[in-house]
């Protein structure tokens, strides 16, 4: 069974970890943190392994996996190779916005290089371990590390998605769409209704089923079929009234308002072209 080195245990580290021993993916080893107090306590949670010191103190592992902050990687990576041994091994990262090019320096070096990221919330590490099951998980990097990533993730109910490196970036951009922009857009439709009188409370039961039908629709028919509304009808007198009414309500809403037709049209042309 292949070792696995872990720098880094917080919650993605953790969670990873304790999952690859359970599966007996990858044997765990030993396991780096800021301070050997907190290594020590991770341990219980992934339920194998051993506590370093520091780098120094890290025995030779066949993958070392780096599940720390994005601004930690390079550096990270940087004292793994002043530790030389890299050659023949796998080394990853768990990040969303950085491709396996940050890792060159240990490919320099002979090591196999790679990122995995778990396109999911961790912020419940015990409740994403037991419900981990059928989590995606997008990768990429030499052939050569995601040949022994892709079994292993595969035996933790992982769905590996290859993604390009170059355009690691606009992936990342897309959960933030998908995710944190979504919220910012139904702030304002909140903000809005209550602007025209409604409570807060019943302005949430109004938004909801409209919402909740609307995201199943993209989901289940696809964004062009699933749009409707002014702009898809082509009704631009509508949207323009609009524009100008939500500009005199609150400037940045407006902003945001108008920000959005011409994308919003440009999807609108595409479903009259499907």
């Amino acid at each position: 069974m292949a070792t696995l080195n872990i720098v880094g245990a917080g919650h993605v580290g953790r969670v990873l970890g304790r999952l690859f021993a359970a599966s007996g993916a990858f044997q765990v080893q030993d396991v780096l943190t800021r301070s050997a107090a907190s290594a020590q306590a991770a341990l219980p949670f992934i339920g194998a392994g051993a506590a370093a010191a520091g780098y120094a103190r890290l025995r030779r592992a066949d993958v070392t996996m780096l599940a720390v902050g994005d601004d930690q990687i390079g550096p990270a990576c940087a004292a793994l190779a002043a530790g030389g041994a890299l050659a023949g091994t796998v080394l990853f990262h768990c990040s969303g916005a950085l491709a396996s090019g940050e890792l060159a320096a240990a490919r320099a070096l002979g090591a196999a290089v790679a990122s995995v990221h778990p396109i999911r919330s961790f912020a419940d590490p015990a409740q994403v371990a037991a419900e981990f099951a059928g989590t995606y998980c997008g990768i990429e990097g030499d052939a050569a590390a995601l040949a022994l990533l892709e079994p292993a993730l595969l035996a933790i109910g992982a769905r590996p998605v290859p993604i390009d490196a170059a355009a690691k970036t606009v992936y990342h951009a897309a959960a933030v769409f998908a995710s944190n922009y979504l919220v910012t857009v139904l702030d304002a439709a909140l903000r809005a209704y209550q602007a025209a009188g409604v409570p807060e409370a019943v302005a949430r039961e109004l938004a909801q089923p409209l919402v909740n039908e609307t995201v199943a629709n993209v989901f289940r028919l696809g964004p062009e079929r699933a749009l409707s509304g002014p702009i898809a009808r082509g009704d631009f007198a509508t949207v323009d009234r609009q524009r100008r009414a939500v500009g005199q309500w609150d400037a940045g809403s407006g902003a945001l308002y108008e920000a959005l037709v011409a994308p919003t049209a440009a999807l609108a042309r595409r479903r009259r072209g499907a």
